[in-house]
């Protein structure tokens, strides 16, 4: 499987497919695809990792594409502009990723859910008690919202996230939350009481906006009134 990433901040990953070659991903990320690649709509891993699936606020079902008779194109996006990283998986690294951040993977990828170890991270961690594991070996693409930088924690070493913005990180890195000091802070910083502790080692990947920061933002210029041609009308003020 061959690939290229297209765009700046509406990215889309076009993937060549050798005949017989499959890719799975989520359930309307598809954004076009060669008249030879076959699409199979599938409960992936059997009805119990579909019903987790379900816990994580995704589809039940995954969409299997494969090229038949000769090479085929395929092609995948997200669903709101940011960036799509292709992370290798392979041997005994595991993925821990946000519930929005999966968008497609090689075959030998395995997609399952995770628990929050802690209760604390899980009710204020911002990305809830479930998160999605991949494991197994292959290319998995994820899509973060915004732009991303991604680092490289040492034994031990922190990184403190506002919470919301981890789209992943290795199964070698410890999730936990860290209380704000100071009350003025808590109060009147605007980041809120709670931010996200990540404790290496391993990799660990932010985007710089989340989905519920960008409708916020937006939400004062949409009017929810109907244009007339099937679509949401715009009040800029104007």
């Amino acid at each position: 499987m061959r690939y290229k990433i297209v765009g700046d901040n509406l990215q889309m990953v076009i993937m060549e497919l050798d005949p017989g070659e499959k890719i799975y991903a989520e359930a309307g990320a598809l954004n076009h695809m060669s008249a030879n690649v076959r699409m199979d709509t599938k409960i992936k891993g059997g009805f119990l990792k579909g019903i987790k699936r379900i816990l994580t606020g995704e589809s039940l079902f995954l969409t299997e594409f494969s090229a038949q008779d000769e090479k085929g194109v395929v092609a995948f996006a997200g669903n709101v502009p940011g960036k799509i990283i292709p992370v290798k998986v392979e041997g005994e690294r595991e993925l821990i990723v946000q519930k929005d951040a999966f968008l497609a993977a090689e075959e030998g990828v395995d997609l399952d859910i995770v628990f929050v170890k802690r209760i604390g991270a899980g009710l204020f961690g911002g990305e809830g008690f479930i998160l999605e594991k991949l494991s197994g070996e292959g290319l998995v693409f994820l899509h973060a919202c915004g732009d991303l930088v991604e680092y490289e924690l040492e034994p031990k070493q922190v990184l403190k996230v506002d919470t919301g913005h981890i789209v992943g990180f290795d199964a070698t890195v410890d999730y936990d939350i860290a209380l704000v000091k100071g009350i003025k802070s808590m109060l009147f910083g605007g980041e809120g009481i709670f931010l996200a502790k990540l404790t290496g080692p391993g990799k660990v990947m932010i985007q710089s906006m989340t989905a519920r920061n960008l409708a916020a933002a937006l939400s004062p210029f949409l009017t929810g009134k109907s244009s007339g041609r099937g679509g949401i009308q715009l009040n800029f003020g104007i």
